[in-house]
């Protein structure tokens, strides 16, 4: 991306990321949630860094949040409200500790050792050389809940004001509406300061919100998307009665500005939360001091696990050095202090650009176009790719190549586009036009089904919804019977050969529908991320079914052979057409004659196997195979000189000291071949207990029979 192309891009974003926040801070009606406006803004702060001269003095990256509404009256906030810097890995963590370390070890050389005004904390405490003495960081754990921030002013142990954060230095006056939460204190425990300034999250619980839609719902009104949204509203009505509605909640988390010499106690954030407890005020009960980043990332990984379980919604945890002096030192920078950061556990929603749409084919026929875009981490894992579901879809969400998109990946609901942001658009972005062949075969394409608003486990007009959107299947379909793509026991076979155990023939119809894959080839494309999110499937057995195609991507010549499914080639034939023509280009290249010349080889075998290696679709997949990592390993020469080259053994009956599948493998692998019937070109009859009538064939023939012992010592 050129400067022209960032100038261009930056200006779009900072137009969208300003019309969010208005609508999320100001109207309290966000139009994306938290997950899209974090990713737009991150993309922001990247072209920024990358293209620092194109920062301007009003970056939407150093605002806090949007202008107080008109309805309430406007206060000051003595100490700026500010917002926190984001983390989503603990490798950023990691980055952020650097930093502040970096900043520390200059800053505690500005401090005297002794008094005066660069010495002294806010809480009156000398700081000194005692970090560059000590080179210790503890760090404060809590949780970040979803919810409003707001400022509580006590004077004389009597709150007298409660306020919105607002743009960080202008609030909102909502103190009739914050006294109806019970657990916000009217008037402190003693003994009190004379002032102090509170700051906290007010929250509403999960079962308040259900029971809040239910009666939404009831009365016919719009839902509200979560607890955040719901909490937000509710103190921002006129009426106090409305708000007590609610049923809210508060948590306190800071204690900003505190009079009475109780400042002087307070040498760490920890100590804060200590202070609100005897105050009387609600403080969260997950919380943690660390001594250093492991413990932090065990604290991390901690919540991660009982969050899903919380009453109240929580997306992170907020990380503080816990040194209030410390702090200090560190300060301010823009819109957030450089001591705290929030770690954000991974969105289930975020922003990407659609790099391209293909169409992939079904069992049942039906093209299922799948949206590639630019890796992108949602819900944990980085995907590139994710179903469109059908033509209908693309239409009423008007996506094109190379619009920006937010895409979601939640619970059991595979990746999916579930907006546009049409605002970010360039002009260079195009349409997507219904497919006119089918993409597998070539074959002509019609678009089948008419009816809507229907459930999946109904028809109407004999069309069958979506089995996982709900959505009517009118889809374009390829209209050709013998469309590779509709064979589903070719795909089986080919699992089936290569070992791939972990798919089986529900699976594969499953990755068909969700138009994941059309055909064998399409398995070695897929990530674990393709597979976690659909139904009934876990990270774990994700993991397991990607493994097991990685490890399965080099396959001998013979095997691949006899993969491919051609008609009348089974596992011997295909060891023969390997031997014989020892590669791919040799066999596809091979005449009807020549295939037929091969020992064992009759005319209807060759007639089949040329015509496979003649048609373009099939030498499409077979491309499509080697373009998607699949290796052919060449065949390997035994070092022993291949002692049994030109030998053909049959096995009859069973063997103690090995199976027969394992027998005939020793004998390939020493260069000789296997036949399942017996005649005057076989060399060897191996004989085991319980022979069948190949025993007496070979009786009958003259031919050399081997029991197990005289077979052990030629292989050995």
């Amino acid at each position: 991306m050129d400067t022209n192309q960032a100038k261009k891009r930056i200006g779009k974003l900072r137009k969208e990321i300003e019309g969010l926040r208005y609508r999320y801070h100001v109207l309290d009606d966000p139009k994306v949630t938290d997950d899209v406006y974090d990713s737009l803004t991150r993309e922001l702060k990247a072209l920024e860094a990358e293209f620092p001269g194109l920062v301007s003095g009003d970056s939407l990256i150093n605002r806090v949040a949007g202008k107080p509404l008109e309805k309430f009256v406007k206060v000051p906030h003595k100490v700026r409200m500010l917002s926190l810097n984001d983390a989503f890995s603990k490798a950023e963590l990691k980055d952020w500790e650097k930093r502040i370390r970096k900043l520390l070890d200059v800053g505690a050389d500005l401090i005297r050792p002794t008094g005066g005004k660069m010495g002294s904390s806010p809480t009156g405490r000398r700081v000194g050389q005692f970090f560059k003495m000590s080179n210790q960081l503890n760090y404060f754990c809590e949780l970040k809940l979803d919810g409003l921030a707001v400022s509580l002013i006590y004077e004389k142990g009597l709150l007298i004001r409660g306020a919105t954060r607002g743009d960080g230095f202008v609030g909102e006056d909502i103190t009739q509406n914050l006294k109806t939460i019970k657990s916000i204190p009217i008037k402190l425990n003693q003994p009190f300061p004379e002032y102090v300034e509170v700051r906290g999250e007010a929250v509403m619980a999960k079962k308040v919100l259900d029971a809040l839609n239910k009666k939404q719902a009831a009365e016919g009104k719009v839902l509200f998307a979560n607890t955040r949204n719901a909490a937000a509203g509710g103190l921002r009505q006129l009426d106090p009665k409305l708000a007590a509605e609610r049923n809210l909640d508060f948590f306190a988390y800071d204690v900003v500005s505190v009079g009475g010499g109780l400042d002087r106690s307070l040498q760490n954030h920890s100590d804060k939360h200590d202070l609100l407890r005897t105050l009387g005020f609600k403080v969260d009960e997950h919380e943690a001091v660390c001594k250093d980043l492991d413990e932090v990332g065990k604290f991390v990984d901690k919540i991660e696990k009982l969050r899903p379980d919380f009453p109240f919604g929580t997306d992170g945890v907020v990380v503080s050095v816990d040194d209030l002096a410390l702090q200090t030192i560190l300060g301010v920078v823009g819109k957030a202090p450089r001591y705290m950061v929030a770690y954000k556990y991974p969105a289930e929603k975020a922003t990407t650009i659609i790099t391209n749409i293909f169409f992939n084919v079904g069992r049942t026929g039906v093209l299922t176009p799948v949206a590639m875009f630019e890796p992108t981490l949602v819900a944990g894992s980085t995907i590139s790719k994710a179903t469109l579901h059908n033509m209908d879809q693309i239409d009423r969400l008007d996506i094109r190549v190379g619009d920006t998109v937010v895409i979601q990946k939640a619970g059991d609901v595979i990746p999916e586009v579930v907006e546009v942001l049409v605002k970010l658009r360039s002009g260079k972005e195009k349409k997507v036009k219904a497919p006119e062949k089918c993409p597998v075969c070539g074959g002509g394409v019609k678009r089948r089904g008419v009816g809507e608003g229907f459930k999946p486990s109904q028809k109407k007009d004999g069309l069958e919804a979506h089995p996982y959107t709900g959505m009517s299947s009118v889809a374009f379909y390829c209209v050709n019977p013998k469309c590779p793509a509709k064979n589903s026991r070719g795909m089986q076979h080919f699992v089936s050969v290569l070992d791939i155990y972990e798919i089986g023939p529900k699976i594969l119809d499953r990755l068909q529908e969700e138009g994941l894959i059309s055909d064998a080839a399409d398995l070695f494309t897929l990530k674990k991320s393709d597979l976690e999110g659909l139904e009934r499937f876990g990270a774990k057995s994700a993991e397991n079914i990607i493994k097991s195609i990685n490890d399965h991507r080099k396959i001998s010549f013979p095997k691949f052979i006899y993969a491919l499914g051609i008609l009348h080639v089974g596992e011997q034939t295909a060891e023969d057409l390997a031997v014989s023509f020892a590669t791919l280009d040799k066999l596809i290249a091979a005449s009807v004659e020549e295939i037929n010349n091969i020992e064992n080889i009759g005319p209807v075998v060759s007639q089949s196997v040329y015509n496979y290696f003649h048609a373009q679709e099939n030498l499409k997949f077979v491309k499509k195979l080697l373009d998607n990592g699949v290796v052919i390993e060449s065949q390997r020469l035994n070092v022993e000189g291949q002692r049994l080259q030109g030998r053909t053994f049959v096995i009859t009956g069973s063997l103690e000291t090995m199976s027969r599948e394992a027998a005939r493998a020793k004998i390939k692998e020493l260069g000789g071949k296997t036949s399942e019937s017996v005649s005057k070109q076989t060399s060897y009859v191996v004989v085991g207990k319980e022979p069948g009538s190949k025993y007496n064939k070979a009786l009958e023939l003259g031919v050399e029979i081997l029991d197990e012992q005289r077979f052990l010592e030629l292989i050995r």
